[in-house]
């Protein structure tokens, strides 16, 4: 195995005092520490000679795993989480490589959620840095491992260690440094100082934690300089939680007038922020230093120190902290995507209009054959620029959204229907207004898309300075004017195609892929499909799924089944759990003949199930959401199921299914926390 090469370096990480470690920590020298293997997969093997557990090709087959489950553990301080670990494999790149997954699996849910994976093969150990929040709840850690293709493939763990405080903190006086990270450079780097260790061109200080020779701290010198602009970086961990307040750090500095010492935030995209740059040498002692820190999403921490030449002197980092509490000098409010956003079912939210007149309408369809309800429930409101009303041409109805804080990279994610106009494009247009609105920008705009459908839109989009959205809707010419039809406008910090929003949370299926955690009783013509656009038959069935309007969703198709015929669509076993659950989907009955929907739930060991929700007959042409509430304490299985009806033009669909702990009042009141006080509005009710 190639395991071998990294035992002395894991041995320095353990040290002696490892029978003291904190709760959901272990070192793998004599035992698990409360950590056992599930039973229902391969064990863990604990290496007879200590430091580590494997699993490895060499009594298992590719493709089966080992799965690692922690005792109880709570996080009711923020907590950092770190695993040492490695991923070892044969020579080449299999297109099934091994991975390493960590789950955090709660004690009021159905669903483990995934935390964090890793596939990259390494010869030596490496580490990995996350944030726990903290929180009153139970959990427990579930560590996965699964063999990829290969003739040899291992997976290790040496270390787990919990701790109190954030993973971007750090004192520099263990050996694997927190988890922080040289950016190798030929000429300057950073170095471990301290430990009675000295370097004779160079008078290097005492460290500041422990204030003697025997402490730790990096430092990087310039005496190996040889070009212009040498420059030396050292990278935090990634952050895996949001987080905002104030990074603290203290340093020292040997300037010459020829280093520039700086701190920078970067995210997964490589987008570079700085945050703090030395000014003053101060004196030659330890210098505490602040900087507002911003982490919504995904960013490290990158200390970065610029040399011109070889006598530049050094630079030492000791000591890095981080409070939530913003620094003295912070004076402008945080970000709130609650208030960013809005589904427009109580009033607009924060969003408001032009003086000159109101283009929007706040409207509400009931359910009917013929005019589709709103995006986010099928029965609730949406907004609506009636442009066949406008009385001149060139008319234009804007939407501004809240004040958005400036250097900032933001998701903006809305529905919008259009109908009724010959020629769509920019019918609706998206634009960002800086805060004197002296400049605007166009981000977004519709070229074409199926009329009559809610379509999703998504934009990524960062401005220097603060500002604000502003949905337009055109009426070109008086003779071609239409519909325009707008709904869950959301914003948040980040990326829209960052990987942790692209990724659906456990209890979550839209079908974009496949069919998630759900089988087929059987699998054939008759059974549930997995469609996009329309189905084959004409009115019945949507036209478009719910997710996007051009994904993916299961529907049944009539002329494929008699009447009386069932589909069933069966959920794999779902962990039994104390407390209420709500069970959400959205569903499509339309058409003249259209039969049952029903939903049960079969607890393990019973030969019955039990009915908790059904639909029967024609309901509406838009997409319509079901509520169902549950409890179960034994492991159990939710079953979907639909009944052909008298005639072909009965197809059934459904979209969009989220399991989530609570009472469906709870959530609810989650995703109406969006709306807020505004003046009255127009409502109307057609």
């Amino acid at each position: 195995m190639l395991l071998r090469s990294v035992l002395l370096a894991v041995q320095a990480l353990q040290l002696a005092g490892a029978l003291d470690l904190p709760a959901g920590s272990c070192t793998f020298e004599e035992n698990t520490c409360g950590f056992d293997s599930v039973f229902e997969f391969l064990p863990w093997i604990l290496n007879e000679e200590g430091h580590y557990i494997y699993v490895d090709t060499s009594f298992a087959k590719q493709g089966e795993k080992a799965v690692l489950l922690s005792p109880d553990l709570q996080a009711e301080e923020w907590s950092c989480l770190r695993l040492v670990y490695q991923i070892a494999t044969s020579s080449g790149s299999p297109s099934d490589p091994s991975r390493l997954n960590l789950y955090m699996r709660f004690e009021d849910e159905s669903f483990d959620r995934l935390f964090w994976s890793a596939k990259e093969p390494s010869d030596s150990w490496l580490i990995a840095s996350l944030d726990l929040q903290n929180s009153s709840q139970k959990f427990k850690i579930l560590i996965e491992g699964v063999l990829g293709h290969g003739n040899t493939s291992s997976i290790a763990l040496f270390e787990i260690k919990m701790t109190t405080g954030y993973c971007i903190e750090c004192d520099f006086e263990e050996n694997h440094l927190c988890g922080f990270v040289n950016h190798w450079n030929p000429n300057v780097n950073w170095f471990v100082g301290g430990g009675n260790t000295r370097n004779s061109n160079s008078s290097l200080p005492q460290d500041h934690t422990l204030k003697s020779e025997l402490g730790h701290y990096m430092y990087v010198d310039s005496i190996y300089v040889k070009h212009f602009q040498e420059v030396a970086q050292l990278i935090s961990p990634m952050t895996t939680a949001p987080m905002s307040g104030c990074l603290s750090f203290y340093y020292q500095l040997q300037q010459r007038n020829d280093n520039i010492f700086s701190v920078y935030t970067r995210d997964a995209a490589g987008l570079y922020e700085e945050i703090w740059k030395a000014g003053d040498p101060g004196n030659a002692v330890w210098n505490l230093a602040e900087a507002e820190f911003s982490a919504p999403y995904p960013k490290e921490v990158i200390f970065e120190v610029a040399f011109n030449g070889p006598k530049g002197g050094y630079v030492a980092l000791d000591d890095i902290s981080f409070s939530p509490v913003h620094c003295q000098n912070q004076t402008e409010r945080p970000f709130s995507a609650l208030e960013a956003s809005c589904n427009f079912e109580e009033d607009l939210c924060n969003f408001y209009q032009d003086k000159e007149g109101s283009g929007w309408t706040r409207v509400k369809v009931k359910p009917n054959l013929y005019r589709a309800g709103d995006h986010t429930s099928g029965l609730g409101y949406f907004l609506l620029a009636d442009t066949k009303f406008t009385s001149q041409p060139g008319y234009i109805g804007r939407l501004y959204g809240p004040s958005l804080p400036g250097n900032q990279q933001y998701c903006l994610r809305f529905y919008y229907a259009i109908s009724g106009f010959l020629k769509m494009s920019d019918t609706l247009a998206v634009y960002i207004f800086e805060e004197n609105h002296v400049v605007q920008d166009k981000i977004w705009s519709v070229l074409e898309s199926p009329r009559g459908i809610w379509m999703q839109a998504e934009i990524t989009f960062r401005k220097p300075m603060p500002t604000k959205v502003v949905f337009m809707s055109l009426c070109k010419s008086l003779w071609d004017c239409g519909l325009v039809a707008l709904d869950d406008i959301t914003i948040e910090l980040g990326s829209c195609w960052s990987p942790e929003k692209l990724l659906l949370p456990p209890g979550e299926c839209t079908f974009e892929q496949d069919e998630c955690i759900f089988t087929q009783e059987r699998r054939n013509r008759s059974s549930w499909q997995r469609r996009r656009g329309e189905t084959p038959t004409s009115y019945t069935g949507p036209k478009g799924d719910h997710t996007t309007g051009v994904g993916y969703y299961m529907y049944i198709e009539a002329s494929h089944l008699v009447y009386g015929q069932k589909a069933r669509l069966l959920s794999r076993p779902l962990r039994g759990v104390t407390g209420k659950h709500c069970l959400t989907f959205f569903y499509h009955m339309y058409g003249a003949g259209t039969g049952l929907l029903n939903v049960y739930l079969k607890k393990e060991g019973d030969s019955e199930e039990s009915l908790l929700w059904r639909r029967r007959g024609e309901q509406s042409i838009s997409w319509l959401r079901a509520l169902i509430e549950y409890s179960c304490e034994r492991q159990h299985q939710i079953i979907i199921e639909a009944i052909r009806g008298m005639s072909v033009r009965s197809d059934i669909a459904i979209d969009d299914i989220k399991f989530q702990a609570g009472s469906c009042a709870e959530m609810e009141d989650k995703s109406q926390q969006s709306s807020g006080y505004s003046e009255d509005l127009n409502e109307i009710e057609y």
